[in-house]
C-alpha cells in the first residue's frame, strides 16, 4: 500500500498549521496548510484531495460547515476534525457534519499521524486485501484477478472511487446523484439506478463472483467489493 496522501490541513493559527504541514510532509505526504476555509481550491481540483485536517473555530466559515459542504460534493475525502471544543454534544455535532475521525486539541503530531494512518487504510485498502480488484483513476481502467481490462466511464470510475473511499463504502441517494450530476434529469433516483446496473455488470466482468454493489431500501447503496486505487 502507498501511504502517501493528498492532504489540505485548514488551520488559521499560523504556529500549529506550520508544525502540523512540516510533521506531514516529512511522513510522505503532499500537504498544503491554509488559513481558512475560503482559501481551498476550486473545486475542480478536489478529486486529488485525499484527506483534510479542519479545526472548527476558523474564521469565515467554521469548520462544521466547511465539512458539510466538502462531504456533500466530495463524500470520499477523509476529514479529520481538530479543535478545542471536547464536549460530547460538539463531537457529535462533528460526526454529524461528515467527519471520519473527531479529535480533541491539544493533539499531539504522534497521536494526529496515528489517525492518518489508520483512515489511509480505508481510503486505499492494500492490494492484498482487495479480492485482484483494481481501479486506474487515470485511465479509468478496472482490472480483475486473471480477468480482461474492463473499461469505464469517467462517471463510472467516479462512483466506484467514492464508494472505496466512504465508510462502510456506503452512500446515500442523494450523495450518488450530486456525484453524478444527475440532478438535471427527469428521474434523477432511475438515472442512479441505470447506471448502477451497468456497473455491476462490469463489475461481474472483472471478476466479482457476488452482487458487488448492494441496494439499501429507502437510503442507498453500499458497495461489497473490495477495490484498490491507483
Amino acid at each position: 500500500m502507498d501511504p502517501r496522501l493528498n492532504i489540505i490541513v485548514v488551520e488559521d493559527n499560523d504556529e500549529l498549521r506550520d508544525a502540523t504541514v512540516d510533521a506531514l510532509r516529512q511522513e510522505g505526504h503532499e500537504v498544503q496548510g491554509l488559513d481558512c476555509a475560503e482559501a481551498l481550491p476550486e473545486q475542480t481540483a478536489w478529486r486529488r484531495i485525499d484527506l483534510m485536517v479542519v479545526d472548527l473555530n476558523l474564521p469565515g466559515e467554521d469548520g462544521l460547515a466547511l465539512t458539510q459542504r466538502v462531504r456533500a460534493i466530495q463524500p470520499g475525502i477523509g476529514i479529520i476534525m481538530a479543535t478545542a471544543r471536547g464536549l460530547s454534544t460538539d463531537k457529535l455535532r462533528g460526526y454529524a457534519s461528515g467527519a471520519d475521525i473527531y479529535m480533541a486539541k491539544p493533539v499531539s503530531l504522534e497521536e494526529l499521524c496515528a489517525a492518518i494512518n489508520s483512515l489511509t487504510r480505508r481510503l486505499r485498502p492494500d492490494a492484498e486485501s482487495a479480492a485482484g480488484l483494481t481501479l486506474d483513476l487515470g485511465r479509468h481502467i478496472l482490472g480483475g484477478r486473471n480477468q480482461p481490462e474492463i473499461y469505464l466511464t469517467s462517471q463510472e470510475s467516479a462512483l466506484l472511487t467514492a464508494f472505496s473511499r466512504v465508510a462502510e463504502c456506503r452512500l446515500e441517494s442523494w450523495q450518488l446523484i450530486e456525484i453524478l450530476d444527475k440532478d438535471g434529469a427527469e428521474d434523477p433516483k432511475a438515472a442512479v439506478e441505470i447506471l448502477i446496473a451497468r456497473l455491476r455488470k462490469k463489475l461481474m466482468l472483472a471478476g466479482c463472483t457476488e452482487l458487488a454493489i448492494k441496494s439499501i431500501r429507502n437510503w442507498g447503496y453500499q458497495m461489497t467489493a473490495q477495490l484498490r486505487l491507483r
